[in-house]
C-alpha cells in the first residue's frame, strides 16, 4: 500500500458501544476512511460482501454481551464469525482481521467459550488463506456512553447513582479495567503497526474490586453532584472513571447554579471549587461572533457567562441531536462540557460578552486535546 493511500477501515458492531468509540476516534487520525456498516449487514450476504471488499482493515466487534438464554449467546457470537469468515472466502480477500475476544476466555462460561471459540476459528481463516490477523483479547472495558445493565458495572453503577436508584453488588469480584479510550489507542497502534499475532493481551490500565468502584462513584456523586466540587482526578484511573460518571447525568443537570454569598456589600461568587489543579480563563467575545467549534476527549471544561447574554450549542460526536442553553450575566450559571461533545458560544447581546472558563489541565500546545468540528 502507498503511504499515501488511506487506509480503509470497517467495523462490525460499528453502533455499539465500543464500536461508536472506535469509529469516531479513527475519524481523529489522518490517513483513514472508515467503511459504514450496518448491524442487518450479518442478515444479508451480498451487503456483508460488499462492506469487506472495500475493506483494507476490519475490526470485528459485532457480539452478543448478555442475554438471559446462555446459548443463545453463544451461538450467536460464534455465527456472526462464521459469517464473516464466510463472506471472506466468498469474495478472496485477505484484508488484516481484528477480533475482538476478552479476558473471560479463561473462564468456562458462554460467553468466554464464544470469543475463544471465534479467535479460534479466525486462526484457522488466517492460516489456511496466509491472511493477517490479530486475536485482541481485552479487559473490562469502561467509558463514557456505555449501556446500562449490558456493557459494564461501572455504567450500570453510574446510572444507578444519577437517578437516586440503590446499586447493588452480586459479587465483589476483583476486575481489570482498560479505559475505552486507552483500548482505542492501542487498536489503532495494531493497525497501523500491522501487529499481527493469534492472542495479543490488552494491558488493563487498573484493577479494582467492584466495591471500591462504587465507592468512588459514590464520593463522585457527593463531591460533584451534591457539594459541586471537582473530585480530585490526579489519578488516571480516577480521571476515566469521572469521565465516565459525568456522561450519564441527564441533560437538565445544566445549567447548574453557582454558590453565591450575599451582603450589604454585594456578591461573592464561588466560580470554581476543585480538589486539584487547573487552569481558569475568559473572554471578551464582541456581539454576534461566535467561539469554539470543537470538542475534546479528554478535558473537564466548565463555562460561566458572568456579563452578557449568550446562546451556547452541544452536539455529542457522530450523534445529530443538539442541546441549546441560554446563558445570561444577570443569572450566573454554569455548564460542564462532556467529552466527546463539540461545543459553541454565541454573544446574542448587545454588548460584550464575558465568559469565565476552567479546565482541569494547563494548556499544552503538543497535546491541545481540541479538535475542530461544527456543532
Amino acid at each position: 500500500m502507498n503511504k499515501m493511500d488511506k487506509i480503509k477501515i470497517g467495523i462490525t458492531g460499528q453502533s455499539g458501544f465500543m464500536g461508536t468509540h472506535l469509529y469516531n476516534f479513527l475519524g481523529l487520525q489522518q490517513n483513514v476512511e472508515r467503511i459504514p456498516f450496518k448491524d442487518e449487514y450479518f442478515n444479508k450476504s451480498p451487503r456483508l460482501c460488499e462492506f469487506v471488499e472495500k475493506c483494507d482493515v476490519i475490526v470485528h466487534l459485532a457480539a452478543m454481551n448478555r442475554h438471559h438464554d446462555q446459548n443463545i449467546l453463544h451461538d450467536t457470537n460464534v455465527a456472526l464469525v462464521q459469517e464473516l469468515i464466510q463472506a471472506l472466502e466468498k469474495t478472496e480477500r485477505k484484508p488484516h482481521v481484528l477480533f475482538s475476544s476478552s479476558t473471560q476466555e479463561s473462564r468456562d462460561n458462554p460467553y468466554g467459550r464464544s470469543k475463544r471459540k471465534g479467535r479460534e476459528l479466525l486462526i484457522n481463516w488466517s492460516k489456511k488463506h496466509a491472511a493477517p490477523f490479530t486475536g485482541l483479547v481485552i479487559p473490562n472495558v469502561f467509558g463514557p456512553f456505555g449501556e446500562p445493565f449490558y456493557n459494564s458495572v461501572i455504567s450500570t453503577f453510574s446510572h444507578q447513582i444519577v437517578q437516586n436508584l440503590d446499586p447493588r453488588i452480586e459479587t465483589d469480584a476483583e476486575l481489570n479495567l482498560i479505559y475505552i479510550n486507552d483500548l482505542m489507542s492501542e487498536i489503532w497502534r495494531v493497525i497501523r503497526d500491522r501487529v499481527t499475532v493469534s492472542e495479543h493481551g490488552i494491558q488493563e490500565i487498573a484493577r479494582a474490586n467492584v466495591s471500591q468502584i462504587l465507592e468512588k462513584l459514590q464520593w463522585f456523586r457527593k463531591t460533584y453532584v451534591n457539594d459541586k466540587i471537582i473530585p480530585d482526578v490526579s489519578d488516571y484511573f480516577d480521571l476515566c472513571l469521572f469521565n465516565t460518571f459525568r456522561s450519564y447525568l441527564p441533560v437538565d443537570f445544566f445549567p447548574s447554579d453557582f454558590n453565591v454569598h450575599s451582603d450589604d456589600r454585594g456578591q461573592f461568587i464561588e466560580l470554581v471549587k476543585s480538589d486539584n489543579s487547573g487552569q481558569t480563563s475568559y473572554s471578551t467575545t464582541k456581539p454576534g461572533i461566535t467561539r469554539g467549534n470543537h470538542f475534546h476527549i479528554r478535558k473537564i471544561e466548565r463555562f460561566m457567562v458572568i456579563q452578557g447574554e449568550a446562546l451556547m450549542q452541544l452536539r455529542r460526536i457522530g450523534t445529530d441531536e443538539v442541546i441549546v442553553y441560554k446563558l445570561t450575566g444577570d443569572e450566573p450559571v454554569f455548564v460542564d462540557v462532556p467529552v466527546w461533545y463539540t461545543h459553541n458560544i454565541t454573544n446574542t447581546g448587545d454588548t460584550n460578552l464575558l465568559t469565565v472558563f476552567w479546565i482541569n489541565e494547563l494548556f499544552n500546545p503538543a497535546d491541545p486535546d481540541t479538535y475542530y468540528e461544527q456543532v
